[in-house]
């Protein structure tokens, strides 16, 4: 396939049920096995070094109505774990086998318990992760976790995760990452041949298939791309922050760049792009995943990272990326985003850096409001 039968393929397999999308897989490989991970963390290569298809559980968009999600959560809890559950009551996850969760949010931490209890014939378990990075034992702690969802998974499908076969995930995601980097640094310095829609639509179909498959789409998109001919256009660079769990419609992100800007960096899809750099190649691959968690994270208002101001992230990522202003882009209802979003603001204040805030939800379907409040600080910043 060529660069635009790939994007096309990706937004084909973002539109289908997630259910669907592990069935046609299990379909290729009878007696396989599909485990969904729910946003921000993913601990992918467990997965995949067990011979089972890693999957990201991102909600159901505005592809569900609530109908049975509501009477299990408050009102004021965020749409994406609705959603999530919601796609359990519809049936849109049958054929997924396993679920994973993590302690991210306070909903989340509630989410896995409600979602067993509610459907008892499939795998769920519940990581602990470290929220605290600065302790001596912390990495040592992670990977303790990990080799505890290891053993779930023997328990559960009968699946062995060995250390040959974990190292060699690692570096199956290792190649992953290194190319969603690249095509990072590719739309940071050519933002006109690849649009924000297209970009997310592969960062989230790449988290639908086997890494070997994004692998090779990826090398096909990095060779293909800065072929294309597109001339720059005059508009604002900005960095996306705060969309890190809850995914922001296809809508919203094409309003923001027919509002006249640029999305040169985010924090999209960050399941399968936490860690900043390569796994270490050497020793335990429990240890080693363990040790990337809390020294190659992304900065994300999911964890406490204590060593800096909270902005300190998020202002070099506006200088990395040459960005000009910042749009905060948090789903409505979710607490480390608004907490964090006021030392983010301080310190983009301090550092002189522009920004605005945009809140959103799933099923969020019309943005002529927020195309007139982008449009207008697009102009400010332009035209000023």
């Amino acid at each position: 396939m060529n660069a635009d039968a790939i994007i096309e393929r990706c937004r084909e397999l973002v539109s289908q049920p997630l259910g669907a999308v592990a069935e046609q897989w299990k379909a290729q490989h009878p007696g396989g096995k599909a485990v969904a991970v729910y946003p921000v963390w993913a601990p992918a290569e467990i997965i995949h070094a067990a011979g089972m298809l890693p999957l990201s559980l991102l909600g159901g968009g505005t592809s569900v109505e609530l109908t049975h999600a509501d009477a299990r959560f408050q009102s004021f809890v965020c749409s994406v774990a609705k959603s999530s559950l919601e796609l359990g009551f519809q049936g849109q996850v049958k054929g997924v086998d396993g679920f994973v969760y993590s302690n991210i949010c306070d909903v989340a931490r509630n989410l896995s318990s409600i979602y067993q209890r509610n459907f008892q014939d499939v795998f769920v378990e519940y990581l602990h992760l470290p929220q605290n990075s600065t302790s001596a034992c912390v990495a040592t702690y992670c990977a303790g976790e990990l080799r505890r969802l290891a053993e779930g998974f023997q328990r559960a499908f009968g699946l062995s995760v060995t250390p040959t076969a974990l190292g060699k995930s690692i570096d199956t995601y290792n190649a992953l990452r290194a190319r969603l980097r690249a095509l990072y640094a590719f739309r940071i310095e050519e933002p006109q041949k690849l649009s924000t829609p297209d970009m997310y639509v592969v960062l989230r179909a790449a988290s639908l298939v086997p890494p070997e498959e994004g692998i090779a789409w990826l090398d096909t998109l990095l060779a293909e791309l800065p072929q294309r001919s597109a001339r720059p256009r005059d508009r604002l660079r900005v960095v996306i922050e705060g969309a890190f769990c809850e995914q922001p419609p296809l809508g919203l992100l094409e309003v923001v760049e027919e509002a006249g800007c640029y999305v040169v960096e985010d924090d999209l899809m960050l399941g399968w792009r936490w860690f900043t750099s390569d796994v270490g190649g050497e020793g335990d691959p429990f240890e080693r995943l363990g040790a990337a968690y809390v020294n190659q994270a992304v900065p994300s208002s999911t964890r406490h990272e204590g060593r800096e101001h909270r902005s300190e992230g998020l202002i070099e990522k506006v200088r990395r990326s040459k960005a000009q202003a910042v749009i905060f882009m948090p789903a409505k209802f979710c607490e480390p985003a608004l907490f964090d979003y006021v030392l983010m603001r301080q310190g983009l204040e301090r550092a002189g850096i522009p920004h605005m805030l945009v809140e959103f939800e799933e099923k969020m379907w019309t943005f002529e409001r927020t195309r007139n409040e982008i449009e207008t600080f697009v102009e400010s910043m332009m035209f000023d």
